[in-house]
């Protein structure tokens, strides 16, 4: 494995283990979880690999942290809370879809976006990858239009209860209101990483100058 290549799968591989543990504490009466504001960064490094060293090397980052997610949800599943497995089985299978799609979404638009203005290609790239990702996720985790069987399903009732949009508005599935909440923070999480992109790309070209 090229040593140009460790940086980003050490960055990948932080970001989705810490965001598998903070996925497990709640903010705003559970419209949010911490983890909603760690895993959109997966992005940026996808971004920054793309951009230093190329999509094939991108690519091997985003199936590095597939794999990684995989292990963390393997353990997960072992990890029985009051309420069953802390990843049940549709969770799991939602976020190793989304993860893998939306990564690989990612680099094919910003590779194709790469010759623009510098912003350009990070910021559309991830906003699309992460509208993909949330669309996929919360779908696939949680929508009563599929089915894993009962046991699978019973894990993830609570999800399909309906409530409030957003709190306030009319009623829906909960899970629609935190699929909404998830991707304002990953929208907003896309524009506050075009500074470190910037800072870290030109950083690391002054230095190979």
């Amino acid at each position: 494995m090229s040593r140009t290549l460790l940086p980003g799968i050490a960055a990948m591989a932080a970001i989705v283990v810490a965001s598998n543990i903070l996925v497990q504490f709640l903010l705003l009466d559970g419209l949010l979880t911490w983890g909603a504001f760690t895993y959109p960064f997966a992005f940026l490094v996808t971004d920054l690999m793309n951009r230093l060293y190329g999509a094939a090397q991108a690519r091997k980052v985003v199936f590095a942290g597939f794999a990684i997610g995989i292990v963390c949800s393997v353990i997960g599943s072992q990890i029985v809370l009051e309420y069953g497995p802390a990843v049940p089985l549709r969770v799991a299978i939602a976020s190793a879809t989304a993860f893998l799609v939306a990564q690989l979404l990612d680099v094919a638009i910003f590779s194709r976006l790469r010759e623009g203005v510098w912003w350009r290609a990070p910021l559309v790239s991830t906003l699309i990858g992460s509208t993909v990702d949330t669309a996929l996720f919360f779908f696939i985790a949680f929508s009563a239009a599929l089915t894993f069987g009962a046991a699978a399903d019973a894990n993830i009732a609570w999800a399909q209860d309906a409530a409030p949009l957003l709190l306030t508005g009319p009623e829906a599935p909960l899970w629609v209101t935190l699929a909404i909440a998830d991707w304002g923070v990953k929208l907003s999480i896309a524009l506050i990483a075009l500074i470190p992109f910037r800072l870290i790309v030109s950083r690391l070209r002054q230095g190979a100058a």
